[in-house]
């Protein structure tokens, strides 16, 4: 199937937004840029990185800080070009603090189906070890994984 693109459908929402958890799972950042307008424009909490370039500069550091990293995102609305979703991800420092962080990102995109903004809000929240509820592989999501709604985040 090739990737959704403009005007969206509940079920092409839905695909848009598994391949957009597939791709930031792989944490390949030079990969997940590929998705954005050259121009693309972002807020991700206090940052305001814009472009490609921007792009892979700001996800190589989280990687970097962000070890572990397993995301889940769910559709929450869409129009013909803007999606709405809401996610929460793992993650532990080096320190080994593990952390859930809970948000929603705004998303608008191109009749090409390339995302042009993206508006992301987050929290931390510091959790132990045990509290943690994902544990597949590094890398993509298994599809009998539950999403955030079956596991009640």
């Amino acid at each position: 199937m090739p990737a959704p693109v403009p005007p969206f459908t509940r079920e092409t929402a839905i695909a848009k937004v598994r391949l957009a958890e597939d791709g930031w799972n792989s944490r390949d950042p030079a990969r997940v840029a590929l998705v954005y307008t050259p121009d693309s424009i972002w807020r991700n909490r206090a940052e305001f990185p814009r472009g490609r370039d921007a792009i892979i500069a700001f996800l190589t550091r989280k990687w970097a800080r962000e070890l572990d990293y397993r995301l889940i995102k769910e559709l929450w609305a869409f129009t013909d070009d803007r999606i709405a979703v809401r996610f929460a991800y793992e993650w532990h420092d080096d320190s080994g603090q593990w952390f859930r962080s809970y948000g929603n990102e705004n998303w608008q995109f191109d009749t090409e189906g390339l995302m042009h903004h993206r508006y992301a809000s987050i929290n931390d929240l510091p959790i132990k070890e045990g509290e943690r509820k994902y544990f597949w592989p590094l890398g993509r999501r298994p599809d009998d994984h539950p999403g955030l709604s079956e596991l009640g985040l």
